[in-house]
C-alpha cells in the first residue's frame, strides 16, 4: 500500500493563509469609509403640540374607591 506523501502539505497551507491575508487586507483597503465621521444629537425634538402641557391622571375601574 503506497503512503501519502505529504512534504508538500506545509508549502500549501503556508501559501494558502498568505494568499486569504493578501485578499483580506485588499477587500479592507477597497472599503469606503467616512471622511468625517457625524455627531447625531441626543437631544428628541418633540412635535409642537395644539394641546396644554400638563399632567393627567387616568382612573382605572379597579382603583375607584368601593361603597
Amino acid at each position: 500500500m503506497p503512503q501519502l506523501d505529504t512534504s508538500t502539505w506545509f508549502i500549501t497551507i503556508v501559501s494558502m493563509f498568505l494568499t486569504l491575508f493578501i485578499m483580506i487586507q485588499l477587500k479592507i483597503a477597497n472599503h469606503p469609509y467616512p471622511l468625517t465621521p457625524q455627531i447625531k444629537s441626543t437631544k428628541s425634538d418633540k412635535p409642537k403640540s395644539p394641546w396644554n402641557n400638563q399632567w393627567t391622571k387616568i382612573y382605572l375601574p379597579l382603583s375607584l374607591p368601593l361603597q
